[in-house]
C-alpha cells in the first residue's frame, strides 16, 4: 500500500510511519516543524525516518500545495498534523488555522481526485469535555479550544462522508504516552525533569484526575485494524485507548518505581479545560475493527524511559 501520513514526525505520525514501513508500505508524509516546542526534536525524528526509507518534506497543510504535495495513487492518509495542548500562549487562532483550516483544505483537495486516498482522521477524547467516559453516541462536549476545534475538523472531515461518500473514519485517541511521547506531556516530562533534579510543575489536583493511558503502540496497532477493515468503517467514529484507568498519581508513582527516585513537584493552580477523567468505551473498536489493547502502563512506561534514556541528548 501506499501510506501519506500528515504530521509525519510528530509522536502518533512517526509511529504509525514506522509500522506500516516495515510492514513494507510505501510511506511518506509532511511536517511543518511549528514551534510547539523544539523543532530539532521533530528534525531528529524526520531523519531517523528517512534512515529507514521514509520519504519526509516540510510542509504545512494549512497553505501548501497539496496536489503536488499528496502522491497520486495515494491508498490511505492518516491525518495526524494538528495543534494540540491547553497552554494558555496559544491563541485561539492558532488552533483555528491548524485544526479547522488544514483539515478543510485537505479534505478539498481529496474531494476533487478521482480516485481518492481513505482518510483516518486522528482525532481525540478532547472533543467529549472534562468527562470523556462514554460511547461514540455520548454528545461531545469540549472544554478547551483543542476540543473545540478538533471535534470542528473531525465533523468537517465526515461531513463529506456523509454528503458525498468520501471515504473517511475518525479515531479518538485517549491519553496517549509512549516512545516519542510529546515534551510538554506528562511522562516525557516527568522523566527529564527527574532524571535533572528539576522540580516537576503539577496543577493542583491532578494526582486525582483519572486516566485512560494508552501506549502508541496499541494505537499503531488500531491504525493497522482501520485499514484491513475499512469497508465497515467509512463514516463511523471509534474511541481508541485502554479500558484499565488509573489516577494521574498511580502513573507518577509508579515512573517514580521505575526510574528508582522521586521527583519533586511544584503545585500550580488548576488549568483551565483540563480533563477531570479519560476513560475509554471501546466496545465499538473491539467489535468492528477486533481492536485490543494489550501494553499494560508498567510495561509502556519501561519501553518510553528506555527510549528517553537514549535519545537524551
Amino acid at each position: 500500500m501506499k501510506i501519506f501520513i500528515t504530521g509525519i514526525a510528530g509522536a502518533i505520525g512517526s509511529n504509525i510511519a514506522e509500522r506500516f514501513s516495515a510492514r513494507g508500505d510505501e510511506v511518506s508524509g509532511v511536517d511543518a516543524y511549528t514551534d510547539f516546542y523544539d523543532p530539532l526534536m521533530k528534525r531528529r525524528t524526520a531523519h531517523e525516518l528517512e534512515a529507514k526509507g521514509i520519504r519526509v518534506e516540510e510542509a504545512d497543510i494549512a497553505s501548501a500545495d497539496l496536489p503536488a504535495l499528496i502522491p497520486e495513487g495515494t491508498d490511505f492518509i492518516f491525518h495526524a498534523a494538528a495543534q494540540p495542548g491547553i497552554a494558555a500562549w496559544l491563541s485561539f487562532d492558532t488552533y483555528l488555522r491548524n485544526n479547522i483550516i488544514a483539515t478543510h483544505r485537505l479534505v478539498k483537495e481529496l474531494q476533487s481526485r478521482a480516485r481518492p486516498p481513505k482518510l483516518v482522521f486522528i482525532s481525540t477524547s478532547s472533543v467529549y469535555g472534562i468527562r470523556a467516559n462514554g460511547s461514540e453516541e455520548t454528545p461531545p462536549r469540549p472544554s478547551s479550544d483543542y476540543g473545540v476545534t478538533k471535534l470542528a475538523a473531525e465533523q468537517d472531515a465526515l461531513a463529506a462522508y456523509r454528503d458525498a461518500g468520501l471515504p473517511v473514519t475518525a479515531l479518538r485517541l485517549f491519553s496517549i504516552y509512549g516512545e516519542r511521547e510529546r515534551p510538554d506531556k506528562l511522562f516525557r516530562k516527568l522523566i527529564e525533569a527527574i532524571d535533572t533534579g528539576t522540580p516537576f510543575p503539577l496543577y493542583d489536583g491532578a494526582r486525582a484526575h483519572l486516566r485512560s493511558y494508552t501506549y502508541v503502540g496499541d494505537v499503531v496497532d488500531a491504525c493497522e485494524r482501520v485499514c484491513e477493515r475499512f469497508d465497515a468503517c467509512a463514516g463511523e467514529l471509534f474511541n481508541i485507548g485502554s479500558d484499565v484507568t488509573s489516577t494521574t498519581g498511580e502513573g507518577i508513582d509508579l515512573l517514580e518505581e521505575l526510574m528508582g527516585k522521586k521527583g519533586t513537584y511544584d503545585i500550580r493552580p488548576p488549568r483551565s479545560g483540563e480533563q477531570l477523567e479519560t476513560s475509554a468505551d471501546i466496545g465499538k473498536a473491539r467489535r468492528v475493527l477486533g481492536y485490543e489493547p494489550k501494553t499494560t502502563l508498567r510495561e509502556g512506561l519501561a519501553r518510553e524511559l528506555s527510549w528517553c534514556r537514549a535519545h537524551a541528548n
